[in-house]
Protein backbone atom coordinates (compact mmCIF):
# COMPACT_ATOMS: atom_id res chain seq x y z
CA UNK A 1 0.00 0.00 0.00
CA UNK A 2 1.27 2.82 -0.89
CA UNK A 3 1.63 5.71 2.03
CA UNK A 4 -0.24 9.04 2.02
CA UNK A 5 2.24 11.58 1.63
CA UNK A 6 2.13 14.97 4.02
CA UNK A 7 -0.11 18.26 1.64
CA UNK A 8 1.27 21.58 1.98
CA UNK A 9 -2.12 23.40 1.58
CA UNK A 10 -2.49 27.10 1.25
CA UNK A 11 -6.24 28.62 1.71
CA UNK A 12 -7.82 31.67 0.86
CA UNK A 13 -10.60 33.18 2.54
CA UNK A 14 -11.80 35.87 4.42
CA UNK A 15 -14.24 34.01 7.01
CA UNK A 16 -12.43 31.54 9.19
CA UNK A 17 -12.67 30.65 12.51
CA UNK A 18 -13.71 31.58 15.25
CA UNK A 19 -16.70 32.71 13.64
CA UNK A 20 -19.09 30.35 15.18
CA UNK A 21 -21.83 30.42 12.28
CA UNK A 22 -21.94 30.57 8.31
CA UNK A 23 -18.88 29.75 6.39
CA UNK A 24 -16.28 30.64 8.52
CA UNK A 25 -16.99 27.72 10.72
CA UNK A 26 -17.05 25.36 8.11
CA UNK A 27 -13.75 26.42 6.92
CA UNK A 28 -12.00 26.62 10.50
CA UNK A 29 -13.49 23.08 11.19
CA UNK A 30 -11.79 22.26 7.62
CA UNK A 31 -8.62 23.05 8.16
CA UNK A 32 -7.86 22.43 11.50
CA UNK A 33 -9.14 19.00 10.58
CA UNK A 34 -6.49 18.83 7.83
CA UNK A 35 -3.63 20.05 9.86
CA UNK A 36 -4.98 17.25 12.72
CA UNK A 37 -4.19 14.94 10.02
CA UNK A 38 -0.64 15.41 9.89
CA UNK A 39 -0.90 18.05 7.19
CA UNK A 40 0.90 21.77 6.55
CA UNK A 41 -1.71 23.98 6.31
CA UNK A 42 -1.75 28.16 5.72
CA UNK A 43 -4.50 29.94 6.21
CA UNK A 44 -4.89 33.56 4.25
CA UNK A 45 -7.76 35.12 6.14
CA UNK A 46 -9.24 38.25 7.62
CA UNK A 47 -10.04 39.11 11.42
CA UNK A 48 -13.50 37.51 12.60
CA UNK A 49 -16.48 39.99 11.90
CA UNK A 50 -19.13 37.70 11.28
CA UNK A 51 -22.19 37.73 11.85
CA UNK A 52 -21.37 41.11 14.09
CA UNK A 53 -20.23 43.26 10.63
CA UNK A 54 -17.29 44.60 13.26
CA UNK A 55 -13.99 42.88 13.82
CA UNK A 56 -14.34 41.50 17.46
CA UNK A 57 -12.43 40.78 20.30
CA UNK A 58 -9.48 40.06 21.02
CA UNK A 59 -8.43 41.10 17.87
CA UNK A 60 -9.84 44.81 16.93
CA UNK A 61 -6.54 46.25 18.26
CA UNK A 62 -4.49 44.30 15.51
CA UNK A 63 -7.30 44.98 12.88
CA UNK A 64 -5.13 47.26 11.18
CA UNK A 65 -2.27 45.13 10.10
CA UNK A 66 -1.53 41.67 9.41
CA UNK A 67 -1.07 39.03 12.03
CA UNK A 68 0.36 35.87 12.27
CA UNK A 69 -0.79 32.50 14.68
CA UNK A 70 0.69 29.33 14.63
CA UNK A 71 0.09 26.03 16.10
CA UNK A 72 1.52 22.86 16.02
CA UNK A 73 -0.20 19.00 16.35
CA UNK A 74 0.96 16.01 17.87
CA UNK A 75 0.54 14.16 14.41
CA UNK A 76 3.46 16.44 12.55
CA UNK A 77 0.84 18.68 11.12
CA UNK A 78 1.18 22.89 11.20
CA UNK A 79 -1.61 25.25 11.36
CA UNK A 80 -0.48 28.67 10.45
CA UNK A 81 -3.09 31.43 10.57
CA UNK A 82 -2.07 34.61 8.60
CA UNK A 83 -5.01 37.66 9.30
CA UNK A 84 -4.86 40.20 6.96
CA UNK A 85 -6.66 43.80 7.49
CA UNK A 86 -9.93 44.77 5.58
CA UNK A 87 -12.93 47.30 5.77
CA UNK A 88 -15.68 45.74 6.93
CA UNK A 89 -18.39 48.30 6.84
CA UNK A 90 -21.36 48.62 9.59
CA UNK A 91 -24.27 48.53 7.63
CA UNK A 92 -23.75 46.34 4.71
CA UNK A 93 -24.91 47.17 1.23
CA UNK A 94 -24.39 45.84 -2.12
CA UNK A 95 -21.31 48.79 -3.07
CA UNK A 96 -20.09 48.34 0.50
CA UNK A 97 -20.07 44.29 0.27
CA UNK A 98 -17.90 44.93 -2.96
CA UNK A 99 -15.56 46.98 -1.21
CA UNK A 100 -14.88 44.28 1.82
CA UNK A 101 -14.28 41.98 -0.78
CA UNK A 102 -11.79 44.53 -2.88
CA UNK A 103 -10.15 45.57 0.01
CA UNK A 104 -9.57 41.72 1.43
CA UNK A 105 -8.32 40.62 -2.29
CA UNK A 106 -5.75 43.52 -2.39
CA UNK A 107 -4.39 42.90 1.28
CA UNK A 108 -4.52 39.20 1.34
CA UNK A 109 -2.02 39.77 -2.42
CA UNK A 110 0.13 41.96 -0.42
CA UNK A 111 0.61 39.06 1.93
CA UNK A 112 0.47 36.51 -0.85
CA UNK A 113 3.75 37.96 -2.46
CA UNK A 114 5.88 37.20 0.10
CA UNK A 115 4.78 33.69 0.41
CA UNK A 116 5.93 33.18 -3.56
CA UNK A 117 9.13 33.08 -2.11
CA UNK A 118 8.38 30.22 0.42
CA UNK A 119 8.64 26.45 -0.74
CA UNK A 120 5.54 25.48 -2.48
CA UNK A 121 2.22 24.31 -1.07
CA UNK A 122 0.58 21.38 -3.40
CA UNK A 123 -2.71 22.70 -2.98
CA UNK A 124 -4.35 25.97 -2.70
CA UNK A 125 -8.08 26.26 -2.32
CA UNK A 126 -10.10 29.68 -2.41
CA UNK A 127 -13.48 29.58 -0.92
CA UNK A 128 -16.09 31.71 -2.05
CA UNK A 129 -17.58 34.15 -1.22
CA UNK A 130 -16.09 35.81 -2.75
CA UNK A 131 -15.58 34.81 -6.08
CA UNK A 132 -12.46 37.13 -6.77
CA UNK A 133 -10.50 35.28 -4.56
CA UNK A 134 -10.12 32.58 -7.23
CA UNK A 135 -7.86 35.06 -9.16
CA UNK A 136 -5.66 34.97 -5.88
CA UNK A 137 -6.03 30.91 -6.11
CA UNK A 138 -5.23 31.04 -9.83
CA UNK A 139 -2.15 33.37 -9.50
CA UNK A 140 -0.48 31.12 -6.80
CA UNK A 141 -0.98 27.79 -9.13
CA UNK A 142 0.20 29.58 -12.53
CA UNK A 143 3.64 31.50 -10.56
CA UNK A 144 4.06 28.29 -8.51
CA UNK A 145 2.88 24.88 -10.10
CA UNK A 146 0.77 24.64 -7.52
CA UNK A 147 -3.22 22.60 -8.20
CA UNK A 148 -5.86 24.80 -7.59
CA UNK A 149 -9.45 24.02 -6.13
CA UNK A 150 -11.69 26.86 -5.85
CA UNK A 151 -14.74 25.77 -3.62
CA UNK A 152 -18.01 27.70 -3.99
CA UNK A 153 -20.23 28.02 -0.89
CA UNK A 154 -22.50 30.53 -2.17
CA UNK A 155 -23.82 32.14 -6.28
CA UNK A 156 -22.95 35.85 -4.85
CA UNK A 157 -22.47 37.26 -8.52
CA UNK A 158 -26.30 35.17 -9.11
CA UNK A 159 -27.42 36.69 -5.64
CA UNK A 160 -26.34 40.05 -5.74
CA UNK A 161 -28.36 40.14 -9.29
CA UNK A 162 -31.31 38.40 -8.30
CA UNK A 163 -31.90 40.52 -5.06
CA UNK A 164 -31.50 43.74 -7.15
CA UNK A 165 -27.81 44.33 -5.70
CA UNK A 166 -26.28 44.79 -8.53
CA UNK A 167 -28.03 46.29 -12.00
CA UNK A 168 -25.46 47.24 -14.23
CA UNK A 169 -25.07 45.08 -17.08
CA UNK A 170 -21.67 46.15 -18.01
CA UNK A 171 -20.96 45.53 -14.25
CA UNK A 172 -22.33 42.00 -14.23
CA UNK A 173 -20.91 41.14 -17.47
CA UNK A 174 -17.32 42.29 -16.19
CA UNK A 175 -18.22 40.09 -13.47
CA UNK A 176 -18.92 36.65 -14.70
CA UNK A 177 -16.54 37.16 -17.19
CA UNK A 178 -13.94 37.13 -14.33
CA UNK A 179 -15.75 34.13 -12.86
CA UNK A 180 -15.33 32.11 -16.07
CA UNK A 181 -11.46 33.13 -16.12
CA UNK A 182 -11.31 31.57 -12.73
CA UNK A 183 -13.47 28.25 -13.96
CA UNK A 184 -10.70 27.64 -16.99
CA UNK A 185 -8.11 27.94 -15.09
CA UNK A 186 -8.90 26.07 -11.57
CA UNK A 187 -7.75 22.45 -11.52
CA UNK A 188 -10.96 21.27 -9.85
CA UNK A 189 -14.32 23.40 -8.70
CA UNK A 190 -16.43 22.34 -5.81
CA UNK A 191 -19.69 23.31 -4.49
CA UNK A 192 -22.27 22.15 -1.31
CA UNK A 193 -25.66 21.15 -2.76
CA UNK A 194 -26.67 19.27 -6.34
CA UNK A 195 -28.82 22.77 -7.45
CA UNK A 196 -25.73 24.70 -6.98
CA UNK A 197 -23.45 22.41 -8.99
CA UNK A 198 -26.22 22.18 -11.73
CA UNK A 199 -25.81 25.57 -12.27
CA UNK A 200 -22.34 25.72 -11.81
CA UNK A 201 -21.69 23.28 -14.62
CA UNK A 202 -23.68 25.34 -16.98
CA UNK A 203 -21.44 27.92 -16.07
CA UNK A 204 -17.96 26.34 -15.93
CA UNK A 205 -18.26 23.61 -18.21
CA UNK A 206 -16.91 21.37 -16.41
CA UNK A 207 -17.24 18.72 -13.89
CA UNK A 208 -17.56 19.44 -9.89
CA UNK A 209 -16.97 18.14 -6.79
CA UNK A 210 -19.57 17.40 -4.86
CA UNK A 211 -17.72 18.60 -1.12
CA UNK A 212 -20.90 19.47 1.47
CA UNK A 213 -21.13 21.08 4.61
CA UNK A 214 -21.23 18.81 7.59
CA UNK A 215 -21.90 19.03 11.30
CA UNK A 216 -20.31 17.54 13.85
CA UNK A 217 -22.78 14.87 14.90
CA UNK A 218 -20.48 13.74 18.34
CA UNK A 219 -21.09 17.45 19.45
CA UNK A 220 -24.60 18.21 18.56
CA UNK A 221 -27.34 15.18 19.22
CA UNK A 222 -30.87 14.65 21.06
CA UNK A 223 -31.52 15.34 24.19
CA UNK A 224 -34.56 13.60 24.70
CA UNK A 225 -34.79 13.96 28.83
CA UNK A 226 -35.71 17.37 30.72
CA UNK A 227 -37.05 19.32 28.04
CA UNK A 228 -38.95 21.67 30.48
CA UNK A 229 -35.56 22.22 32.15
CA UNK A 230 -34.01 22.96 28.77
CA UNK A 231 -36.78 25.77 27.89
CA UNK A 232 -36.63 27.48 31.46
CA UNK A 233 -32.83 28.06 31.01
CA UNK A 234 -33.03 29.59 28.16
CA UNK A 235 -35.93 32.35 29.56
CA UNK A 236 -39.09 30.04 28.96
CA UNK A 237 -41.81 28.15 30.67
CA UNK A 238 -41.83 24.35 30.31
CA UNK A 239 -44.81 24.32 28.99
CA UNK A 240 -44.29 26.65 26.40
CA UNK A 241 -43.59 25.52 22.75
CA UNK A 242 -41.41 27.21 21.39
CA UNK A 243 -40.46 28.29 17.53
CA UNK A 244 -37.24 29.21 16.90
CA UNK A 245 -35.11 30.68 13.76
CA UNK A 246 -31.48 30.75 15.19
CA UNK A 247 -28.82 32.31 12.69
CA UNK A 248 -27.65 35.63 10.80
CA UNK A 249 -30.20 38.51 10.88
CA UNK A 250 -30.00 40.44 7.47
CA UNK A 251 -32.52 42.68 6.06
CA UNK A 252 -33.16 40.56 2.66
CA UNK A 253 -33.65 37.27 4.21
CA UNK A 254 -37.53 37.80 4.99
CA UNK A 255 -37.23 37.64 8.75
CA UNK A 256 -40.34 40.19 9.02
CA UNK A 257 -42.28 36.83 8.55
CA UNK A 258 -42.15 35.91 11.60
CA UNK A 259 -43.27 38.44 13.62
CA UNK A 260 -46.38 38.62 11.18
CA UNK A 261 -46.80 34.40 11.99
CA UNK A 262 -46.66 35.74 15.84
CA UNK A 263 -48.77 38.05 15.47
CA UNK A 264 -51.07 35.95 13.47
CA UNK A 265 -51.11 32.91 16.39
CA UNK A 266 -50.92 34.75 19.63
CA UNK A 267 -53.99 33.72 20.37
CA UNK A 268 -52.14 30.51 21.52
CA UNK A 269 -50.49 31.54 24.19
CA UNK A 270 -48.60 28.41 24.70
CA UNK A 271 -46.83 29.11 21.78
CA UNK A 272 -43.88 31.76 21.58
CA UNK A 273 -41.30 32.56 18.81
CA UNK A 274 -37.60 33.31 19.10
CA UNK A 275 -35.01 34.81 17.29
CA UNK A 276 -31.22 33.88 18.34
CA UNK A 277 -28.33 35.82 16.75
CA UNK A 278 -27.08 38.76 15.58
CA UNK A 279 -26.90 40.60 12.46
CA UNK A 280 -27.73 44.72 10.82
CA UNK A 281 -31.69 43.50 10.79
CA UNK A 282 -32.11 42.64 14.62
CA UNK A 283 -32.62 46.08 15.97
CA UNK A 284 -35.07 46.58 12.79
CA UNK A 285 -36.67 43.45 14.09
CA UNK A 286 -36.83 44.64 17.64
CA UNK A 287 -38.75 47.94 16.72
CA UNK A 288 -41.48 46.16 14.56
CA UNK A 289 -41.79 43.81 17.40
CA UNK A 290 -42.75 46.54 20.12
CA UNK A 291 -44.49 48.60 17.58
CA UNK A 292 -46.59 45.34 17.25
CA UNK A 293 -47.42 44.93 20.47
CA UNK A 294 -46.21 41.16 20.47
CA UNK A 295 -45.64 39.55 24.20
CA UNK A 296 -44.66 35.67 22.52
CA UNK A 297 -42.25 37.43 20.41
CA UNK A 298 -38.33 36.75 21.83
CA UNK A 299 -35.12 38.10 20.74
CA UNK A 300 -32.09 35.91 21.94
CA UNK A 301 -28.19 36.71 21.88
CA UNK A 302 -25.95 34.54 20.01
CA UNK A 303 -25.35 31.40 22.07
CA UNK A 304 -21.54 30.63 22.95
CA UNK A 305 -21.04 26.74 21.27
CA UNK A 306 -20.71 25.26 24.68
CA UNK A 307 -24.58 25.84 25.19
CA UNK A 308 -25.82 25.66 21.87
CA UNK A 309 -26.51 21.69 21.62
CA UNK A 310 -29.24 22.41 24.54
CA UNK A 311 -30.39 25.40 22.88
CA UNK A 312 -31.54 23.47 20.00
CA UNK A 313 -33.07 21.29 21.83
CA UNK A 314 -34.89 22.91 23.75
CA UNK A 315 -36.95 24.20 20.49
CA UNK A 316 -40.24 22.23 19.52
CA UNK A 317 -39.97 24.08 15.70
CA UNK A 318 -36.89 25.12 14.34
CA UNK A 319 -37.91 28.03 11.27
CA UNK A 320 -35.37 27.65 8.49
CA UNK A 321 -36.39 30.47 6.00
CA UNK A 322 -35.50 30.79 2.40
CA UNK A 323 -36.60 33.26 -0.26
CA UNK A 324 -37.29 31.43 -3.37
CA UNK A 325 -35.02 32.19 -5.40
CA UNK A 326 -32.02 30.60 -2.76
CA UNK A 327 -33.83 27.79 -2.18
CA UNK A 328 -32.63 26.35 -5.05
CA UNK A 329 -28.84 26.84 -4.32
CA UNK A 330 -27.97 25.38 -0.83
CA UNK A 331 -28.99 23.79 2.10
CA UNK A 332 -28.76 26.13 4.57
CA UNK A 333 -25.59 25.51 7.30
CA UNK A 334 -28.34 26.13 10.40
CA UNK A 335 -30.41 23.25 9.00
CA UNK A 336 -27.53 20.93 9.16
CA UNK A 337 -26.93 21.28 12.98
CA UNK A 338 -30.96 21.05 13.30
CA UNK A 339 -30.95 18.03 11.47
CA UNK A 340 -28.06 16.79 14.10
CA UNK A 341 -29.74 17.30 16.81
CA UNK A 342 -32.72 15.39 15.76
CA UNK A 343 -35.00 18.72 15.41
CA UNK A 344 -38.00 19.20 13.63
CA UNK A 345 -37.40 21.92 11.07
CA UNK A 346 -40.08 23.68 9.35
CA UNK A 347 -38.22 24.88 5.94
CA UNK A 348 -39.22 27.40 3.46
CA UNK A 349 -38.76 26.07 -0.02
CA UNK A 350 -40.78 25.93 -3.58
CA UNK A 351 -41.32 21.83 -4.45
CA UNK A 352 -38.57 22.72 -8.33
CA UNK A 353 -35.69 23.50 -5.59
CA UNK A 354 -33.16 20.82 -4.55
CA UNK A 355 -33.80 21.84 -1.06
CA UNK A 356 -37.34 20.86 -1.06
CA UNK A 357 -36.68 17.75 -3.18
CA UNK A 358 -34.17 16.32 -1.11
CA UNK A 359 -35.60 17.10 2.17
CA UNK A 360 -39.00 15.35 0.83
CA UNK A 361 -36.85 12.34 -0.83
CA UNK A 362 -35.57 11.75 3.12
CA UNK A 363 -38.34 12.67 5.23
CA UNK A 364 -36.53 15.01 7.19
CA UNK A 365 -38.71 17.91 7.82
CA UNK A 366 -41.29 19.78 7.07
CA UNK A 367 -42.14 21.90 3.91
CA UNK A 368 -43.99 24.91 3.27
CA UNK A 369 -43.84 27.38 0.24
CA UNK A 370 -41.40 30.02 -0.17
CA UNK A 371 -42.58 33.62 0.70
CA UNK A 372 -45.54 32.97 1.40
CA UNK A 373 -47.40 34.32 4.60
CA UNK A 374 -50.14 32.00 4.62
CA UNK A 375 -48.09 28.88 4.01
CA UNK A 376 -45.64 29.81 6.74
CA UNK A 377 -49.14 30.48 9.55
CA UNK A 378 -50.56 27.39 8.40
CA UNK A 379 -47.88 25.17 8.98
CA UNK A 380 -46.59 26.79 11.95
CA UNK A 381 -49.71 26.00 13.64
CA UNK A 382 -50.32 22.50 12.32
CA UNK A 383 -47.01 21.78 13.69
CA UNK A 384 -48.03 23.03 16.82
CA UNK A 385 -51.46 21.57 16.90
CA UNK A 386 -50.34 18.04 15.84
CA UNK A 387 -47.24 17.60 17.88
CA UNK A 388 -46.87 13.53 15.81
CA UNK A 389 -43.36 14.53 13.97
CA UNK A 390 -41.19 12.29 16.06
CA UNK A 391 -40.55 10.03 12.52
CA UNK A 392 -39.22 13.24 11.06
CA UNK A 393 -36.94 13.78 13.82
CA UNK A 394 -35.72 10.47 14.02
CA UNK A 395 -35.31 10.82 10.14
CA UNK A 396 -33.23 13.86 10.34
CA UNK A 397 -31.18 12.52 13.05
CA UNK A 398 -30.27 9.42 10.79
CA UNK A 399 -29.83 11.61 7.44
CA UNK A 400 -27.05 13.54 9.76
CA UNK A 401 -25.09 10.37 11.02
CA UNK A 402 -25.39 9.26 7.39
CA UNK A 403 -24.49 12.10 5.34
CA UNK A 404 -23.45 15.14 7.94
CA UNK A 405 -20.61 13.53 9.44
CA UNK A 406 -17.39 15.73 9.48
CA UNK A 407 -14.94 12.07 9.42
CA UNK A 408 -17.09 10.84 6.36
CA UNK A 409 -16.97 14.29 4.54
CA UNK A 410 -13.67 15.04 5.13
CA UNK A 411 -12.11 11.59 4.41
CA UNK A 412 -13.33 11.81 1.17
CA UNK A 413 -12.56 15.58 0.37
CA UNK A 414 -8.58 14.78 1.90
CA UNK A 415 -8.85 11.47 -0.92
CA UNK A 416 -8.95 14.23 -3.40
CA UNK A 417 -5.56 16.04 -2.45
CA UNK A 418 -3.76 12.73 -3.72
CA UNK A 419 -5.43 12.82 -6.90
Amino acid sequence: MQTKKVKRILFIGYNYSPELTGIGKYSGEMMLWLAEKGHQCTVLTAYPYYPYWKVQEPYRKNRFWYKKEVKNFSSGGQLKVLRCPMYVPKKPSGLKRMLLDSSFSASAFGRILPILFYKKYDWVISVAPSFQFGLLGVLYKKLKGAKHLHHIQDLQIEAAQDLGLIRSPRLLKLLYGTERYIFRNTDVVSSISDGMMARIEKKAQKPLLFFPNWTETHSFYPMIENRGGLKEKFGFAPNDWVVLYSGAIGEKQGLEAILHTAQTLKGHKQLQFAICGTGPYKETLIHMAEEMGLPNMHFLPLQPKADFNAFLNMADLHLVIQKEKASDLVMPSKLTTILAVGGLALITANEQSSLYKIVRKYNMGLLVAAENQEALNTGILEAFQNRDNASIKKAARTYAENYLAIDTIMKAFEKKLYT
